[in-house]
């Protein structure tokens, strides 16, 4: 898989910031790579990068139209279509990350061919895999946790591995999910992974390693999430991980997508990570969290940051805004 950079990045009709995170993802992460953003009527979503048409895109060098959105059930909206084929047909890729395949539509499929141009489907993963063994592998593994979908799991995580790059730790981010693999170029789509294999996708993803070497990890889901938990249970057998970190945005009213749910206590969280995790890894052990404080004022983060840290005696940060400096000297100490 090779996706052509740099990007125009497509946040069509986002109802509001969250679905919009594959794009807000890549324009943090890979800013020098994304050229603007593509916004439908409608849209309440904003990457932080100038408003293009296709046309403006295709002129100043774009040569892959990302689908930035991550809704629920990963829908490709046909409101969509014309946009897309419109990047087609002035010469850019197309990649996405939704469930629904690009390939699935002839509208695109046809185009793609007569344009020569590639459709790629970054949430389908072309190879098979093996169920998992169990086997404890060599290196050292860091999983990212959450108390919910979309508290910042993948922020997190590839925060954790600039921290440690910095510092000169042997590193690498593991993608487990469609932002992340646009970003690292290469990964695993977990949740597009029939549920019997799961566990050993992550295996593969994580190999036998480097007994200085840290795989860190990006988490998908909650334990606790009606809809996911499913996927994060495989993922905490497959990744053996030695460290634990959870991660969790402290003003939520209810689970997202599902308002009959609440959030759980952290302490129930960390307990019930750590339970599933010894299965494969009797050490697995949380080392500290990562709250999400991106819509309260700085005093209040602030605030939030110490009293979760006083309550639960474990290094709190913010991945965005203080940096994971203090779950790193866990890591190195």
């Amino acid at each position: 898989m090779v996706i052509n950079k740099p990007y125009l990045l497509f946040l069509g009709d986002a109802p509001d910031q969250l679905a919009a995170k594959t794009a807000q993802g890549v324009a943090h992460w890979c800013r020098a790579d994304c050229l603007g953003q593509l916004r439908l009527a409608g849209c309440h979503a904003d990457a932080g990068l100038p408003d293009l048409t296709v046309a403006e895109a295709a002129g100043i060098g774009a040569r892959t139209l990302i689908v930035g959105i991550a809704n629920r059930g990963g829908h490709l909206s046909r409101s969509w279509l014309p946009a897309l084929r419109r990047a087609l047909e002035m010469g850019m890729d197309i990649a996405s990350g939704l469930h629904h395949r690009l390939t699935d539509l002839p509208e695109l499929a046809e185009v793609a061919a007569r344009c020569g141009r590639q459709l790629i489907d970054v949430r389908h993963p072309t190879g098979a895999f093996d169920v998992a063994s169990g086997r404890k592998r060599t290196g050292n593994r860091l999983l990212t946790v959450g108390t919910d979908c979309s508290v910042g799991k993948m922020y997190t995580t590839l925060a954790l591995v600039q921290a440690m790059k910095d510092r000169g730790l042997n590193v690498t981010f593991r993608a487990t999910g469609q932002t992340g693999i646009l970003i690292a170029g290469s990964g695993v789509c977990i949740d597009a992974v029939v549920a019997d294999f799961i566990s050993g996708a992550v295996e593969a993803l994580s190999p036998d390693n480097e007994t200085d070497h840290w795989d860190v990890i990006e988490g998908q889901g909650s334990l606790f999430h009606p809809s996911f938990a499913g996927v994060s249970l495989g993922l905490l057998h497959g990744a053996q991980p030695d460290a634990l970190v959870l991660c969790h945005q402290p003003n939520r009213p209810h689970m997202r997508g599902a308002p009959g749910f609440d959030l759980p206590r952290l302490e129930d969280c960390i307990a019930a990570n750590e339970a599933a995790a010894r299965l494969t890894n009797p050490d697995a052990t949380c080392i500290g969290i990562s709250l999400n404080t991106a819509d309260l004022p700085d005093a209040e983060a602030r605030q939030a940051l110490h009293e979760t840290e006083a309550r639960l005696g474990l290094p709190c940060v913010d991945a965005v805004r203080t940096g994971v400096t203090p779950l790193v000297a866990r890591l190195a100490g």
